[in-house]
């Protein structure tokens, strides 16, 4: 089941609000390279782009075809998009900049190092990621997978919980050369017309992996197992839904 960019933006402006926060800590001057990590359908990468000096080049890389399909839409000059593995990044980059991807990635103590090191002394590293794991919504995922026929038929996997609580991450990056740190932890407030829009907004992200590798003809077993479950535990037809998203900024020593 590959990423759909439909399905995804189908709450663009709550998954996007995040991204309001984020720009503000990045530090903008002339000629910087910046990549952009995860860039799915290019939208916020253009903003980002904008909103940095002319001079500056750009670039976003996804793993997701479709996502980058796209993304080619937002290309301009000083503003590029490809397909790369965020794991396999090289160095020398002013600006590392990522929103709501990393927590795909496992091992953070890991990938916080290596992306500090791929930055250019005083670059700056700017991620955000959910942290809404211990949500129902997610909680839910992992009961039902635990359930057969899912179970067998998933080998007993189950998505792991890569996101670090929010202190490690100031530890990290300052451990890795790390100064200037803003760092916090912040629930967006959002509004589902019940329990079928939040399985909606699960379908575009944290159910993927599930679809991914169960068969086919156990996708909508596994979805009308998930949303039964969601509908007994938010019975209202207006539900707050508060997420949860660790947001941080560092800029890199100049001399270490």
């Amino acid at each position: 089941m590959p990423w759909d960019p439909e399905q995804y933006h189908r709450f663009q402006a709550e998954r996007f609000a995040p991204f309001n926060d984020l720009l503000p800590l990045v530090h903008r001057h002339p000629s910087m390279k910046v990549i952009d990590l995860g860039c799915g359908t290019g939208e916020l990468t253009r903003r980002l782009a904008d909103a940095l000096p002319p001079d500056c080049d750009v670039i976003g890389i996804d793993s997701s075809p479709d996502m980058l399909a796209r993304a080619q839409l937002q290309a301009r000059p000083g503003l590029h998009f490809a397909q790369r593995d965020l794991r396999e990044l090289e160095g020398g980059w002013d600006l590392i900049f990522s929103h709501a991807v990393i927590q795909w990635v496992e091992d953070h103590q890991h990938l916080i190092s290596s992306l500090m090191g791929k930055l250019n002394p005083g670059g700056q590293l700017v991620i955000q990621m959910p942290s809404n794991h211990s949500h129902a919504s997610h909680t839910i995922i992992v009961r039902v997978a635990s359930e057969e026929p899912f179970q067998t038929a998933l080998g007993g996997w189950q998505r792991p919980n890569n996101v670090l609580p929010v202190d490690q991450y100031a530890d990290l990056l300052y451990a890795n050369g790390g100064r200037d740190l803003t760092i916090f932890e912040k629930v967006y407030q959002h509004v589902m017309p019940g329990a079928d829009a939040m399985v909606e907004w699960m379908r575009g992200t944290a159910l993927i992996p599930y679809m991914e590798r169960l068969p086919e003809e156990l996708h909508e077993p596994f979805l009308r197992r998930y949303r039964d479950l969601m509908r007994t535990k938010f019975p209202s037809n207006s539900i707050f839904y508060g997420f949860r998203r660790i947001l941080f900024a560092t800029t890199k020593l100049t001399e270490e």
